[in-house]
């Protein structure tokens, strides 16, 4: 755009650069919804700001047709009318090449927060000795929209370019020696690719990853071991941390992978995302059966003993996700239990915009199967979720109980070795709200007999 611009072209005459959109007046696109272009299916036009505003089915179909169309190769320009004019969406941008990324990745960024901010910056720390290798996810979760940002095929430094960033951050003067982390949206997806880029361009999947690992996505962890191992070798690294989401699924395919990362690249623990262990939650979130989590915890947990370390998994869970009922997070309690597993970092589900998940928590319908979706949006619901995931804490017992006999799950009171939450002596056996309710009905009645 700027290089257009330097050559004289007015900004409103810009119209065809990929990732952008401008505004049509209503002679413009009124022609263009009648001309070839759309009854040959080139351009795609969405249901109206007003039909996805007042209707929630017209609100799914425009989500589903906005996440058809991200895949740079085969994405078709959008309209979406809106009152008496419209909105035109050109195809996504292209990816990176490598050339690209190495060049965006030298240029002599200051590694530090603008001038002006005036106070410190609690998030910075944790990024500041950081190195991004990679751009793009092709995992697809439906509560994220890190495809919609940085799209689906993943844009890769060279490793000559990581290594002079690592340079570059041996000369910063509060540098240790430690890189809090080596990775991107998903650590070890670097270099990972189609293995024949027409099939790539055709390609209408939304995940490489689900519902199983697409045949054609070469998964080879190598380039990635050979980044991990050059990092640590060069002078001054004393450590090298992966912290940017492990796909589990993926690193089930590198033995050598998993050693290493337990090795060399944890530091005591590693955070991982099941997010739940129901097959029907975990298909509307577009995650891995909780069978890989499984084998990929016990794969980490011998590399750990045999490098002679104890470390521990930190798996992150959410609840209250679109297609999780309360008794979905019993079930998700009850499993965390047998495997001794007590979470602390616990999540109720957030919609974020442009994601899938988000779309499902509004409209109450999956926009790719078109099937309704049950979604908890009541605040006591999604709190009694949210206390099954931390069962273990006596804070949350009363909530746990209350959830439980909703559920019809009184069994799982008690001091039994599968019962989730102990009794509460006394009257404190029913949850507070109830307990009230109880006291206020027998007070009423000895109000009736005198």
């Amino acid at each position: 755009i700027a290089d257009r611009l330097a050559m004289g072209e007015s900004v409103s005459s810009i119209l065809d650069v990929r990732g952008t959109a401008f505004v049509m007046n209503p002679g413009q696109w009124e022609a263009l919804e009648r001309s070839k272009y759309v009854s040959d299916h080139k351009v795609l036009f969405l249901p109206s700001y007003e039909e996805a505003k007042s209707d929630k089915r017209a609100f799914a179909e425009m989500s589903r047709a906005f996440q058809y169309e991200t895949n740079p190769g085969n994405g078709r320009p959008l309209v979406q009318p809106h009152d008496k004019q419209a909105i035109y969406f050109n195809p996504p941008a292209l990816p990176l090449d490598e050339a690209l990324m190495d060049e965006l990745y030298d240029m002599p960024f200051v590694r530090a927060p603008h001038h002006w901010y005036s106070d410190p910056i609690p998030a910075f720390e944790t990024v500041k000795h950081s190195i991004v290798t990679m751009r793009g996810c092709f995992g697809g979760c439906t509560f994220c929209s890190i495809t919609e940002h940085e799209g689906r095929i993943i844009q890769s430094r060279s490793a000559e370019s990581i290594l002079r960033e690592v340079r570059a951050l041996r000369r910063m003067g509060d540098f240790r020696g430690t890189i809090t982390d080596l990775g991107g949206p998903t650590a070890n997806m670097y270099q990972m690719k189609c293995k024949d880029e027409g099939i790539e361009r055709a390609c209408r999947r939304l995940s490489c990853v689900h519902p199983g690992i697409c045949e054609n996505l070469v998964t080879n962890h190598d380039p990635l071991l050979d980044v991990m191992r050059a990092v640590r070798k060069e002078p001054g690294i004393k450590k090298v941390f992966l912290a940017s989401g492990i796909r589990y699924d993926l690193a089930e395919r590198s033995p050598k992978f998993i050693e290493e990362l337990a090795r060399h690249h944890t530091g005591g623990q590693l955070s991982v995302a099941p997010e739940h262990n129901d097959d029907k939650v975990l298909d509307k979130m577009k995650k891995p059966g909780i069978q890989s989590f499984e084998r990929f915890a016990n794969a980490f947990t011998c590399a750990s003993e045999e490098a002679g370390k104890q470390q521990f998994l930190v798996p992150y869970f959410i609840s209250g996700h679109p297609g999780c009922t309360l008794g979905d997070m019993v079930e998700l309690a009850l499993w965390l239990k047998s495997k001794n597993m007590r979470p602390r970092q616990v999540q109720d589900f957030i919609p974020t915009p442009m994601s899938m998940a988000a779309c499902m928590y509004y409209t109450g319908i999956d926009p790719l199967s078109r099937e309704p979706v049950y979604t908890a949006k009541d605040m006591h619901e999604k709190r009694l979720q949210k206390a099954l995931l931390l069962y273990w804490d006596p804070e949350h017992h009363d909530e746990v109980r209350e959830a439980l006999m909703k559920c019809g799950r009184r069994d799982l009171i008690g001091s039994g070795p599968k019962c989730l939450v102990p009794p509460k002596a006394g009257k404190g056996a029913l949850p507070i709200h109830a307990q009230r309710s109880l006291q206020a009905q027998r007070a009423g009645a000895r109000r009736g007999r005198r």
